[in-house]
């Protein structure tokens, strides 16, 4: 039971807003110690894991590629394109994002979005350019509340998406323990159905606060633009 104080390492650091690759790496080696692993044991399975995890290393390539793509005018070219439609705005965006994110991974393309790849230089460019279009200079407070928004809609469309998709690893791992510890035959395709009634709810639910979000961008934008036109009135 001591070993789960690993969990409340984790818990405690994500609290109080720590790194967190500094608080997983500690809470991995504090579940080792308590486990009864030695020092060297524990830097072996972290090795292991490492080496085990293809897909840890592949930032290396992504990384440089995302750069150089904007540093070449990548977020510009994306700004310029949302300015295009002009019925497009930035909860509707996300909202179509969201609905494209989940239907990918129901189908098994889990890495084809994605932060790095596409929230960072792309959907997030567009989605502030949609509020920049109507509302002109955004504050500070209103493009990290975009952003937040950019990255929720690609986190919740992956996490309810993916349960649709038959061969992900989630679904593999509970058929295969369910049929080992009960003795039962659950089939893949009977979780994967299951799962399909979640990911519309979770569509739902959260397309809602991405298209509530425009009312709630007009109301601070326009309460900001009055206050710092009474600000200049009084200077004046």
């Amino acid at each position: 039971m001591i070993v789960l104080l690993g969990v409340l390492v984790v818990v405690i650091g994500f609290a109080t807003k720590r790194n967190p690759l500094l608080v997983v790496g500690v809470a991995g080696i504090a579940t080792g110690l308590l486990g009864g692993l030695s020092p060297g044991k524990v830097l072996a399975a972290f090795g292991d894991g490492f080496a085990g995890s293809r897909a840890v290393t592949i930032f290396a390539i992504t990384l440089p590629v995302i750069g150089l793509l904007e540093r070449y005018g990548l977020q510009e070219q994306a700004r310029n394109l949302i300015a295009r439609f002009a019925k497009l705005t930035t909860g509707r965006f996300l909202a179509l994002y969201l609905g494209l994110r989940q239907i990918g991974a129901a189908v098994g393309l889990t890495n084809v979005f994605g932060h790095a790849q596409t929230v960072r230089p792309l959907a997030v460019p567009m989605a502030e350019g949609a509020a920049e279009r109507k509302y002109g200079e955004l504050p500070d407070r209103t493009r990290e509340k975009v952003r937040s928004f950019s990255a929720s809609a690609d986190n919740i469309g992956l996490f309810f998406g993916e349960d649709v998709f038959l061969a992900v690893g989630s679904i593999l791992l509970i058929t295969g323990f369910v049929n080992t510890t009960y003795g039962t035959h659950l089939e893949p395709l009977q979780l994967a159905l299951w799962a399909i009634p979640t990911a519309l709810c979770a569509f739902v639910v959260h397309g809602w606060r991405l298209l509530r979000l425009d009312r709630q961008l007009e109301r601070e934008l326009l309460t900001a633009h009055v206050h710092n036109t009474a600000a200049v009135e009084a200077a004046q």
